[in-house]
């Protein structure tokens, strides 16, 4: 199947297409669409705004999802506001530096992501949610990933080791957004 991926981020791009296994074409987001701004209280509500508006400008089945990091020592934060920690137009590297600042080392995390499936054809709408869990490293360690991976060391993985010290095969089998997408694909090839 076809799906417009509403995004153009070449890094979730890239992962999508890998996490699908190639059994679905991933298609970014076209030039000239502009997605609505991302002001809903969870990770759902924005990824729906994003795969609806897609949906809507194409006439496409449209995924989006929306994905973030949730630190208990700070009640949740950043939560859905992940991507804009340290200001509208903050790097990755700004938001990464603003979490190790405000959270202490050891503390545990929480990668969520939420997949949004639309089909203006069908008016058909579907969830799949995956998370993470995890504990703040002292300070970035490794060059995969992006984000807060450099940061994020996983429960599951037991190795001490960052998602950005893990390769794609071992992220993947246990990444938020892994968990998410093969929940999609499952559902897809179930259909």
């Amino acid at each position: 199947m076809r799906l417009l991926l509403a995004t153009r981020n070449p890094h979730k791009v890239r992962e999508l297409e890998r996490l699908l296994d190639g059994r679905h074409e991933i298609v970014p987001l076209p030039d000239g669409i502009e997605l609505p701004p991302e002001t809903g209280e969870t990770f759902a509500d924005n990824a729906l705004i994003k795969a609806r508006a897609a949906a809507a400008a194409t006439g496409r089945v449209s995924i989006a999802d929306d994905s973030g990091i949730r630190a208990l020592a700070l009640g949740g934060r950043p939560g859905v506001r992940s991507a804009r920690y340290a200001g509208e137009h903050a790097t990755d590297e700004q938001n990464l530096a603003k979490l190790l600042a405000e959270a202490p080392a050891g503390s545990g995390l929480e990668y969520v992501c939420v997949v949004a499936y639309v089909d203006p054809e069908r008016s058909e709408e579907r969830l799949f949610e995956g998370r993470c869990a995890g504990r703040l490293a002292e300070a970035p360690r490794g060059e995969r990933g992006f984000g807060y991976d450099p940061a994020f060391v996983p429960d599951e993985d037991g190795t001490g080791r960052t998602m950005a010290e893990l390769d794609d095969a071992e992220k993947d089998a246990i990444s938020h957004r892994g968990r998410a997408a093969r929940a999609l694909a499952a559902w897809l090839d179930g259909r």
